[in-house]
């Protein structure tokens, strides 16, 4: 069974040995996460490289996304370099703050006084240290804890219910959306959107340096949840970010809200990531915790494109053993989900374009008629993107001379690329060279049924005007 929902991998000093790096590939890494937050442009450069020369290697298209670091709102660092605190302990936040002690500690967010006021919660640490704050004196946040425990170097501080007021994009950012377009990223996800203009804004400066990414949206934010439809519409794809997320609106709200996103997501004819310590307990275990393994699970139920793993790849014991166990957890949960006519339905009164009706057809004649496979010949993958939209247990094959387009689809739920050469303009000849193309790989066998689409003019973007039916091997008979 081909698996259909595709696996994110972030690298990192656990996977940056092109030896691991082969085995991540080979144990079925579609798309690579480059954090930005850590390692120099050349360094991400050199990953870039190195990934799609290794993937080349296996005849397979891998895709690269950037990860932008994004307002880092953090505590700065203690003299002993951790300090513990009890439940009812003052504590000060002191924006001017060199070196911090038991009794305060210094700011890399030096706006956050002017954030904050009597009554606001803090948490730190992920949550795991709760204060309150008890009144504001210029650059002093004085606070009293609620939770205490154990506080060390740079931790991360967020607001209870969101309200900081931090752009989303950095100086950093926007040179690292320079990186991005040098190194032709295939996705770039910004972090800690608020706003569609926040996502406007990464756009433009991505075009302006040369870039064609697709743009991710990472919901990390309580003030995203609101603006969440017209995020959506300005960007290509979300990431349901369920660390700061989880902090700011609450832990038992995030499972509710991942629902909530990877349908509107797939509404929208957008993508959807599904992310945050997936398979956590993988960074110090060759196996996955059962709850890890049903969170997984539940995500591919709930229709998201792609899983990802963070820390289990990038600085974990086991990174190809989490990819392994990843893929098996995805393919079994693919075998439970039923089509039904109501899942066949578009959300929509009426469909786009000419080649947005085509894919919308295809997949409900696939579905009815017990195709085999779908074979898309395509120059942007758009049409691809909208069939990979309505539930379908047909593997769809996006045949393109592209090689953007075939690292843009390997995000894309139940799409495959094949690197296929455009060689003539006859219509008909490329359609039987298609076929024979899926039968030389084995997807199909003489006497399945497949459908194609393709577009007139040949080569024209956008331009999927055509379906046809076919049975594999008739046109050699004839």
């Amino acid at each position: 069974m081909i698996r259909r929902t595709k696996i994110v991998a972030t690298l990192g000093p656990s996977s940056n040995d092109p030896k691991v790096l082969d085995r991540l590939i080979e144990a079925g890494v579609d798309v690579v996460r480059l954090n930005f937050s850590h390692g120099t442009p050349e360094d991400h450069i050199e990953r870039a490289e190195m990934v799609r020369s290794l993937a080349r290697a296996r005849g397979r298209a891998v895709g690269v996304l950037v990860d932008l670091q994004g307002p880092k709102i953090r505590i700065g660092k203690f003299e002993s370099g951790k300090i513990s605190l009890a439940n009812g302990d003052a504590f000060i936040l002191d924006a001017d703050c060199p070196l911090g002690n038991q009794e305060r500690v210094g700011l890399d967010y030096k706006a956050l006084p002017k954030d904050v006021n009597r009554g606001s919660t803090l948490l730190l640490d992920d949550g795991r240290i709760v204060m309150w704050v008890e009144e504001v004196r210029g650059n002093e946040i004085h606070c009293t804890v609620k939770q205490g425990g154990v506080l060390s170097n740079n931790k991360g501080i967020n607001r209870q219910g969101g309200g900081l007021s931090a752009a989303a994009l950095t100086n950093k950012d926007k040179e690292d959306i320079k990186t991005a377009a040098a190194l032709k990223a295939d996705y770039v996800a910004v972090s800690f959107p608020r706003n569609a203009a926040d996502m406007v804004l990464a756009r433009e400066l991505l075009h302006a340096a040369g870039g064609h990414s697709l743009l991710v949206a990472k919901i990390e934010r309580a003030e995203a949840i609101p603006a969440l439809e017209e995020i959506l519409e300005a960007s290509d794809a979300i990431m349901v970010a369920r660390g700061d997320l989880g902090v700011e609106v609450g832990d038992a709200a995030v499972p509710a809200l991942q629902k909530k996103m990877i349908r509107m997501a797939r509404e929208k004819n957008k993508l959807a990531i599904t992310a945050t310590q997936m398979m956590e307990s993988m960074i110090t275990s060759p196996i996955p915790t059962r709850a890890e393994v049903s969170d997984v699970a539940n995500a591919v139920i709930d229709g998201t494109d792609a899983v990802m793993l963070s820390a289990e790849t990038a600085a974990g014991q086991y990174p190809v053993e989490a990819v392994q166990a990843m893929d098996r957890v995805c393919v079994e949960a693919e075998k439970e989900i039923e089509i039904t006519p109501s899942s066949l339905r578009l959300k929509r009164e009426t469909v786009g374009p000419i080649d947005e009706s085509i894919a919308m057809a295809a997949i409900y004649t696939a579905n009815h008629l017990q195709v085999k496979a779908i074979a898309a010949l395509t120059q942007s993958g758009s049409t691809t993107l909208w069939m990979s939209r309505i539930a379908t247990a047909v593997p769809i094959y996006a045949l393109t001379p592209q090689v953007e387009t075939r690292r843009k689809v390997t995000l894309f739920r139940g799409v495959h690329p094949i690197n296929f050469k455009m060689f003539t303009h006859d219509p008909e000849l490329l359609l039987r060279e298609a076929e024979d193309e899926l039968r030389r790989r084995g997807a199909v066998r003489d006497g399945d049924t497949i459908l194609l689409t393709i577009g007139e003019p040949i080569g024209k973007t956008g331009g999927t005007n055509t379906m046809k039916i076919v049975r594999v091997g008739e046109h050699r008979k004839a």
